[in-house]
């Protein structure tokens, strides 16, 4: 779709369709013990375009293939306001400048080993993921008697 717009011959102000995007959002992954950033598709399957609502416009992006069809009533498009766009792209939110969001693989009840740090070789079980801080919350029991100790979501392995 970028590359039909941008041969499109037409003037700026005159083309059919004017932008596609496809919002992304950086996430923070485990691989091979290391921390990468990845960039993932916020919403998979979807493109935002910004176009003119004639028919010749909604058969440019038809035509091209993947699109199966637009989202909206029958098949007419749905437009968006300004500010939805805005809200889907994440312009303006504070949330958006915070850097890379970490993907933290652990669920709440999930068995854990914990690998590093003081309580390294303990099992446990996760009691709350804080993904904001990167830490997970774990029940491991010391003396017989259940202690939450909050630890560095790499400290811990999976079972």
């Amino acid at each position: 779709l970028e590359r039909r717009i941008a041969d499109d011959p037409r003037p700026e102000g005159e083309k059919l369709v004017a932008q596609a995007l496809v919002p992304t959002q950086d996430v923070v992954e485990i691989k091979n013990g290391k921390k990468v950033t990845v960039e993932r598709k916020l919403y998979p399957g979807y493109v935002i375009v910004q176009m003119g609502l004639s028919q010749e416009a909604q058969h440019v992006v038809n035509s091209i293939q993947g699109v199966i069809k637009f989202v909206g009533t029958g098949r007419e498009p749905m437009a968006l306001r300004e500010d939805e766009v805005n809200r889907l792209l994440g312009q303006g939110e504070p949330e958006a400048d915070a850097g890379p969001k970490e993907e933290i693989p652990f669920l709440v009840g999930q068995a854990v080993e914990i690998t590093e740090g003081p309580f390294s070789d303990f099992n446990g079980t996760v009691e709350e993921v804080l993904a904001d801080k990167g830490k997970v919350k774990v029940s491991v029991s010391l003396f017989g008697r259940p202690t939450t100790v909050e630890l560095d979501y790499l400290q811990l392995r999976g079972h």
